[in-house]
């Protein structure tokens, strides 16, 4: 028994040959370039990064080469596997579908590198039509307007928001500087909330901006997109 896996571990199988390779490279790239068009067309504006996009077409080839190597040497497969468990990875995700684009990046690399091309893509087909399908869903569109207003004016700015958006405007944040005099208000609402009042109301900032002692009035979107 000991014997045996014994030259289980020391067996190595993987024949590939030249061809073979080249096969398998030449197949990651391909469906590599099918995330990339997938992960270029469901983002945009500040979320999408072309650095990330091109590391999605290297983690895949990456993963093609890792695969090209252990083969089925399983004696070899565990020390990648303890070599790679030492690696803490930092960056920052700005879009949890990012996520699923490194997993589908690390799932093609090893299909392709074991030759399981129809697997490969068979299975990248219907996450590219599903991720194009559903990758133009957004958030909630959460926006945050800032007012900033001597403290004489906060009373009316509470009432005003009350009345243009219906006792619905979250107030999550009230600052009253004592040594500037000045008040800060920071309300929560939804962009359809927003939406709707400007067309009943006409624009938000110049009704906010038209009470005496307000001295700003700023939108913050989830996007990074900022209107004042």
């Amino acid at each position: 028994m000991k014997e045996i896996l014994y030259n289980s571990l020391l067996n190595t199988t993987n024949g590939l040959t030249i061809t073979d390779v080249i096969i398998n490279f030449a197949a990651a790239a391909v469906i590599a370039c099918l995330i990339y068009i997938s992960y270029r067309v469901s983002h945009s504006g500040p979320v999408y990064s072309e650095r990330f996009n091109v590391s999605i077409i290297m983690l895949t080839l990456v993963t093609t080469l890792v695969m090209n190597v252990i083969g089925n040497n399983i004696a070899l497969s565990l020390g990648m596997v303890g070599a790679l468990s030492i690696v803490r990875f930092r960056t920052a995700i700005k879009d949890p579908r990012d996520t699923a684009y490194i997993f589908w990046g690390i799932a093609v690399g090893i299909c392709c590198g074991v030759s399981d091309y129809l697997i490969a893509a068979i299975g990248s087909s219907l996450i590219f039509a599903f991720l194009i399908l559903f990758g133009f869903i957004r958030d909630n569109g959460r926006i945050m307007v800032i007012v900033n207003s001597e403290p004489d004016a906060g009373e009316e700015v509470e009432k005003q928001m009350g009345n243009l958006f219906g006792g619905k405007a979250a107030l999550r944040v009230h600052n009253r500087s004592v040594k500037s005099e000045t008040e800060e208000f920071i309300y929560e609402i939804s962009d359809k909330q927003l939406r709707v009042s400007e067309k009943r109301n006409g624009k938000l900032v110049r009704n906010l901006s038209g009470i005496k002692g307000v001295s700003a009035v700023s939108l913050v979107r989830q996007d990074d997109e900022i209107n004042q």
